[in-house]
């Protein structure tokens, strides 16, 4: 008997999908991005320190506050009389007055967070920096509102307009971007300084990226009134039962203020890569590199754990509900092994292509290497990144935010003590990559505390099939992954004048190449090996096709 879930297969599918559209949308408005203004650029970095004061705390919501309270309390607010529209409305309306009050203190305090979030930059920088901010701060509300709509669409298990709709985003933002090298032309390397920018260039670039983002958000409407609810805002919060969510936003909150600790540390340790840089020195990797590199981590990360945490979460939170633990615990372990399935062999094949992708974003072989080295380093925390996020979930769906906090905590501080101290001790061209791998180790440990406190609140899953899927996946991707090697060097491997690394074509196929050979490999050995999540996998892909 399958422990795949039709129903969750289908709803990770439907989100799957919308999310590869929406990811391969996002590759192509980050080459756009990276012809208008370079990736190892002044104005590269300006930016990407701007567009990524919203783009944190939104990444915070999703995984934290939102995802850990709302969910939970709307599968309860189901039983009531009205089938929780009180509850929907009230607590909507309390977050979006939130998010609206978080969102003008934050644009007031732009030049602040600049600041805090940059070392060594000249004035010239940091007030380009601010004034992307002041357009892109106001992102803020929008993703607030986008999580708020989805999730409450989520626990009504409508999955699939919340990974479709950054289709929308990336589509208005590629518009702005390709409206940009029109008008004012392309410039990868940065001939254009920072002073040079003027209003014109900078509203049209950070603007039509904060269009997106609203454009995002308010097609959620639209699904909202397709699934029978109409958003009527209530401001009569009390005595209506929001206590219990109060409550575990209240750790969520607090998992918020220490994770955007951590993330001003990193991006000022990082800004200090290209600090004093000189016009025409060597390619560093700084912050721009590092959102590309963060992107090309997520891809894999974004189609599959969060679509298959997604589609469990709401089930886990019923079963816990419900106190069906066993059955919470087959779905928890279910999803961890197909999350595994996926994150094993990403990762081997983004390391192997890590240069050719590089390639694609950056046309000067040392930035392509910056680029590249910053890749492979973050891409040997992809599996343990993944599972911590299916864990959080489980403690979500638990009701229990304060244990998250704790273990998050402890990643967060050696994170902040290691970024310090490889910012005082490595050499700038090493500083990205360094704290890159930092990222990665960090990941592992809280992945090991992460999984002690969960196996302490819900008993051992010892024969549950977790480590022993783990293994066979490890063992299939090495010699997949030899295969895979083996296939680039028959190509020239990607040094300075190879194949691979010679034009953005070349570089695409070359990474197609690798990346299908060693696929294929893996696939082929699992099919030998019979293991049953594939096989299972399969059989859910070929009836949900046949009834399509």
């Amino acid at each position: 008997m399958s422990d795949l879930n039709p129903s969750v297969t289908r709803s990770s599918l439907v989100m799957a999908s919308g999310t590869i559209v929406s990811r391969i949308l996002g590759f192509l408005r980050a080459v756009l991005l990276a012809a208008a203004i370079g990736v190892t650029t002044d104005a590269a970095d300006a930016f990407g320190v701007a567009n990524q004061l919203p783009n944190n705390v939104y990444a915070i919501i999703v995984g934290g506050v939102l995802n850990a309270v709302l969910v939970p309390q709307l599968v309860r607010a189901r039983s009531q009389a009205d089938g929780g529209k009180g509850y929907v409305d009230r607590f909507v309306t309390l977050a979006i007055t939130v998010f609206f009050a978080v969102t003008v203190i934050f644009t007031l305090a732009a030049p602040l967070l600049v600041q805090l979030y940059t070392s060594g930059w000249t004035q010239d920088q940091l007030a380009l920096a601010t004034a992307f901010a002041y357009w892109c701060l106001p992102q803020l509300f929008f993703y607030g509102l986008y999580s708020i709509l989805g999730e409450v669409l989520n626990s009504r298990s409508a999955f699939g307009p919340f990974m479709w709709a950054p289709v929308l985003n990336n589509l208005v933002s590629i518009a702005g971007l390709v409206a940009f090298i029109l008008i004012f032309g392309a410039d990868p390397t940065g001939q254009r300084m920072a002073q040079l920018w003027g209003a014109d260039r900078i509203s049209l670039l950070a603007g039509s990226a904060t269009v997106g983002v609203a454009a995002q958000a308010l097609i959620l409407l639209f699904f909202w009134k397709r699934i029978g609810l109409t958003l009527r805002l209530n401001f009569k919060w009390r005595g209506f039962g929001l206590g219990p969510a109060m409550k575990a936003a209240s750790w969520s909150l607090a998992m918020v203020l220490v994770t955007q600790i951590g993330g001003v540390v990193q991006t000022m340790v990082a800004s200090t890569a290209v600090a004093g840089r000189s016009p025409g020195a060597p390619a560093v990797a700084s912050v721009a590199a590092a959102a590309i590199a963060w992107l090309i981590f997520m891809l894999p990360h974004s189609v599959v754990t969060v679509s298959i945490a997604t589609a469990y979460f709401t089930r886990m939170s019923q079963h816990a509900a419900a106190g069906r633990l066993e059955e919470f615990k087959k779905d928890l372990t279910t999803g961890l092994r197909v999350i595994a399935l996926v994150s094993v062999i990403s990762s081997a094949i983004l390391i192997l292509v890590a240069y050719p992708v590089a390639r694609v974003f950056v046309g000067e072989y040392p930035a392509t290497v910056a680029l590249g080295n910053v890749i492979m380093a973050l891409m040997i925390g992809l599996v343990p990144f993944s599972f911590v996020y299916m864990m959080q979930r489980a403690f979500f769906a638990l009701e229990d935010t304060r244990t998250p906090f704790i273990f998050t905590s402890i990643q967060i501080s050696i994170h902040i003590a290691g970024s310090l101290t490889l910012g005082s001790l490595v050499e700038k061209e090493w500083l990205v990559v360094s704290i890159s791998l930092l990222t990665a180790g960090t990941i592992v440990i809280q992945g090991v505390i992460a999984y002690a406190l969960l196996k302490k609140r819900i008993g051992g899953l010892a024969g549950l099939g977790v480590g022993k899927a783990l293994g066979g996946f490890v063992l299939a991707m090495i010699p997949a992954a030899g295969l895979g090697y083996l296939t680039l060097q028959w190509i020239g491997g990607a040094g300075a004048r190879s194949f691979a690394l010679d034009s953005v074509l070349s570089s695409v196929a070359s990474s197609a190449l690798v990346s299908g050979v060693t696929l294929l490999s893996y696939l082929v050995l699992l099919w030998v090996f019979r293991v049953s999540e594939l096989r299972e996998l399969q059989a859910q892909l070929r009836s949900r096709l046949k009834r399509g």
